[in-house]
């Protein structure tokens, strides 16, 4: 979700004249969008910032923005521990940057904006999306849940839904740009209709995916598995574009650490819903998030963990370390585990997750499956000779690409696997088949595109001055 509002800023910015800074120069704008999950986005960003506080008094026309989940928290901390940032923005009001840089240029004077409430839909922004292929598509924002350990509905706010007509609106739009892929995004995304009284909003809103030309795949997350229903599982089944994968956060095993964490189902409610996929999904890749060591976990209670991770038999998990939060009720319980306890077992949590991947990943040897041709997905494709791609239940396939050269991203390929790797998945063989695609037509577009000169823009995340990947933190669902 932070990653798809950093689309949202970057396309705000460039419709107010601002360039995406090219690799190896210093941007004039430098923006950081955070997340608060986890302690170390506070300490990765007063790093970055500490970085730049150099390159500002050396260049005062420097501008550096922070918005996001710290900002909606820390709010003025921010420019007393950094006195150099001229923009603080948080969650509810990312579409007041252009306005609030120009503002603090005019002032010269630092710019501190949180709202509390969200006044208008991110959706409706201008966009900068990152990929010409996918695309994240918010059906809701906020969430109404109160797990302890969770910061973000503080920060994000109660739920607040799209209209189904909006959501298809923009599908369909996409489409018509060349996009084939859609991830629906929402903090807890099956709770969606919950604001407008529709318990099956949802599950309609994938068979309505179903029935858009053109698109060929529907992916979702994060859902909560206290209200995920049968009709969605029956929907995931019967629309053929909506793919066979499943993000399911788990959390904990134990119901005891559950109940703590205010999870409102246990652990065999969280198993009949693996087993009910499973069973009208055979081949459905199911992926979850962990949290080692909250406060109060005993050994039993990790064991009681361990012990759903060998039943659930994920095809991978985000596996955390507990990371206390002030400001959340977790924070404040007693009986807090020791770093070194914590480690230890986040370690042989790791090595049990990686060890049944591996076994889920060999399954798939000698599968024929079809690929979306990815971007920037193979770190080591050039030296191997490989392009890589995403089957349909989202495992990675690195393969062969002799004799297919003028593949592009967002095109269709048919493998068959010939190895797997814990994380990973190898086609050695010639490609079998090749569609080309609209979406390679777009993703081909726009490598012929240029850009006025204009002011240049960097976007951390929490890089400086280019954008990077985040780092993932534990789905609030």
């Amino acid at each position: 979700m932070n990653v798809h509002d950093s689309e949202r800023l970057s396309g705000l910015l460039e419709d107010a004249g601002y360039l995406k800074a090219s690799e190896g120069t210093q941007a004039d704008v430098v923006v950081f969008n955070t997340c608060a999950v986890r302690e170390n986005a506070d300490n990765k960003l007063y790093g970055n910032l500490s970085h730049l506080a150099p390159i500002k008094e050396a260049n005062p026309d420097l501008q550096i923005a922070v918005g996001g989940c710290l900002a909606q928290k820390d709010r003025a901390t921010i420019t007393e521990k950094a006195p150099y940032v001229d923009v603080v923005f948080g969650t509810h009001n990312i579409g007041s940057l252009p306005v609030l840089l120009e503002r603090a240029r005019v002032q010269e004077e630092a710019q501190v904006e949180i709202l509390e409430s969200l006044e208008v839909f991110p959706s409706t922004l201008p966009t900068k999306r990152e990929s010409a292929y996918a695309a994240w598509v918010s059906v809701s924002v906020g969430c109404n849940n109160t797990c302890t350990f969770c910061i973000v509905p503080s920060l994000r706010g109660k739920e607040k839904d799209r209209r189904p007509g909006e959501i298809l609106a923009e599908i369909e739009a996409l489409v018509a740009e060349g996009v084939s892929e859609v991830t629906l995004l929402g903090q807890n995304v099956n709770a969606y209709g919950v604001e407008f009284g529709d318990r099956q909003a949802f599950s309609k809103l994938l068979r309505a995916c179903g029935e858009i030309e053109g698109l060929e795949r529907v992916r979702f997350t994060s859902p909560h598995p206290a209200e995920f229903t049968d009709d969605v599982i029956e929907a995931m089944a019967e629309t053929p574009n909506v793919m066979p994968s499943l993000h399911m956060p788990l959390q904990s095993g134990s119901d005891r650490v559950l109940k703590a964490m205010r999870r409102s189902y246990r652990s065999t409610k969280f198993l009949g819903i693996i087993d009910r996929v499973r069973a009208a999904i055979p081949h459905a890749a199911i992926t979850t998030d962990i949290i080692v060591g909250f406060p109060g976990e005993t050994e039993e209670d990790f064991q009681a963990t361990l012990d759903v991770v060998r039943e659930s038999r994920f095809s991978s998990a985000f596996t955390f370390q507990y990371s206390k939060r002030p400001g959340t009720p977790a924070a404040d319980l007693p009986d807090q585990i020791s770093p070194e306890v914590v480690k230890d077992r986040y370690g042989r949590l790791v090595d049990l997750v990686n060890e049944i991947a591996y076994d889920e990943n060999k399954k798939n040897v000698g599968r024929t499956l079809e690929l979306l041709v990815a971007e920037g997905e193979g770190r080591k494709d050039s030296s191997t000779n490989r392009l890589s791609g995403r089957a349909p239940d989202n495992r990675l396939v690195h393969f062969d690409a002799a004799g297919v050269e003028g593949v592009r991203p967002g095109d269709m390929v048919k493998v068959e696997i010939t190895r797997a790797a814990p994380h990973y998945l190898i086609a050695d063989n010639p490609v079998l088949e090749v569609r080309r695609t609209r979406s390679g037509d777009a993703w081909e577009a726009r490598q012929g595109q240029t850009e006025p000169e204009t002011r240049s823009v960097g976007l951390g995340m929490p890089s400086v001055g280019v954008p990077a990947p985040l780092p993932a933190a534990p789905a609030c669902g």
